[in-house]
């Protein structure tokens, strides 16, 4: 599968940060995390689009998933800027 002009730019990004950084540099970390969440975009909008429409319910079950994570708990303002698009696709409040 070709990678989207996002998630390309997303691994150039690390490539070059990782020639001359260590693996914990915070801009290595942010560019890593910005990989993973425009992946995550990609894929849950792809299985959107051929998915039947969602109940209330199971929208706000699938959107709480996005707002914690038990097994990889983040801070409150760690919003990877993916939950307002994401709410819009799947019709409801992420």
């Amino acid at each position: 599968m070709a990678l989207s002009a996002a998630a390309a730019h997303h691994r150039a990004r690390i490539a070059a940060l990782s020639r001359d950084r260590s693996a914990d540099d915070p801009e290595l970390v942010d560019a890593r995390r910005d990989l993973a969440a425009t992946r995550l975009e990609e894929h849950v909008a792809k299985v959107l689009a051929t998915a039947p429409p969602l109940t209330q319910e199971q929208r706000g079950r699938i959107a709480s998933l996005l707002r914690v994570n038990p097994h990889r708990p983040q801070a409150d303002h760690a919003d990877l800027g993916i939950t307002d698009r994401l709410a819009d696709a799947i019709g409801g409040d992420a």
